[in-house]
């Protein structure tokens, strides 16, 4: 049994004792729905149970807790934090598991994902207006790579102490994969877990079909979530997320769109006409990952990148900027059936 299945269970076991001190009767199985803030954003849970909605909050809100401690970079205590100021080197559980993943999309993607930006995230954030010119990226650059990095006995051994780590392109996902975990554990076998607009979902929705998830449609201005929905994608025991550069992107001194997305291997910001990239993957961790990638990669590779992934269960819904501000769009034809309309887009085989 691996250490984050006895830490979901410890979760299960402290929150299942606070509520003793209520008390609560065996109830039939019935779908509960609870809302709230997590990692900064909303959250949502549908689920299909005999447990009252107060316990699954509860649930929800100790993985919250636990999820910041171990790798939030805005959490001064956390043991991220500790690690990237280099007064530790000893990792959990989480921290292992997201540097593994990251590892592999890494590789995947020759370098076009890489959770050792911080530092570059760090410079650009305070360097405000103009900021491409006003960061010495090669100075940055030395100490910016995930091979920098490795395991060694649950320790972080660094080839510079200069390198940080930033989770911020996984650590959402993977929180939703904990919360999904946990729910299954308790025998919830329909849900749908919802953080930020990342999805995990099993079985089937109180309707009995197919979980139904949105794609927002990216122009600029499209400030409410949930406002503009381009495409619906029915879902079923698997993940879903979304990476977008149509709120956060600036326009070059050629016109070109050049997105929030840091492209390691540059330093600089992706030049792409790649709006939004939505992958549906086995885990959300992965498809958060990948969809910080494919950003990254920009339309034509990340098409070439796609259709290695699809015998790993990953398909992929591109949005792109087309000629005349017109979208083109590209879908895995894995997903085909789970889109609902797929006249006039374009199959990546």
């Amino acid at each position: 049994m691996s250490l984050r299945r006895f830490f979901l269970l410890d979760i299960l076991a402290v929150v299942a004792a606070a509520l003793l001190l209520v008390g609560c009767a065996d109830k039939p199985l019935q779908y509960v729905r609870v809302e709230g803030q997590m990692l900064g954003t909303f959250m949502q849970v549908q689920a299909r149970t005999d447990r009252p909605s107060a316990e699954i909050y509860a649930m929800m809100m100790q993985i919250d807790s636990a999820s910041k401690a171990s790798m939030s970079i805005f959490d001064e205590n956390s043991l991220l934090s500790r690690l990237n100021r280099n007064e530790t080197d000893q990792l959990d559980e989480h921290i292992i598991h997201c540097l593994e993943l990251s590892r592999r999309v890494s590789e995947q993607s020759e370098g076009a994902y890489d959770v050792t930006v911080a530092p570059l995230v760090t410079a650009y954030g305070f360097a405000g207006k103009d900021r491409e010119a006003k960061v010495n990226v090669d100075s940055i650059l030395e100490f910016v790579g995930i091979d920098k990095l490795t395991i060694s006995e649950g320790r972080l051994r660094k080839a510079d102490e200069r390198v940080q780590i930033d989770f911020n392109s996984i650590a959402k996902g993977y929180v939703v994969d904990m919360a999904a975990e946990a729910l299954e554990q308790l025998g919830v076998e329909d849900y749908l877990v919802d953080i930020g607009g990342e999805v995990r979902c099993r079985g089937v929705n109180p309707k009995g079909g197919a979980w139904r998830v949105g794609v927002e449609t990216p122009f600029d201005g499209n400030d409410t979530p949930g406002a503009y929905i381009e495409q619906v994608i029915s879902l079923s025991n698997c993940s879903m997320a979304t990476s977008g550069n149509y709120r956060r992107y600036y326009l070059d001194a050629e016109g070109r769109k050049v997105a929030h997305t840091i492209d390691p291997r540059t330093g600089r910001s992706a030049v792409t006409n790649m709006l939004s990239a939505t992958v549906v993957a086995p885990t959300c961790a992965e498809a958060d990952a990948y969809g910080t990638m494919f950003m990254a990669l920009g339309v034509e590779r990340a098409i070439e990148v796609a259709r290695g992934l699809s015998g790993q269960g990953v398909m992929v819904f591109f949005i792109t900027a087309g000629q005349r501000d017109e979208y083109e769009m590209y879908y895995s034809k894995g997903l085909e059936s789970a889109l609902g309309k797929v006249e006039g887009l374009r199959v990546i085989e």
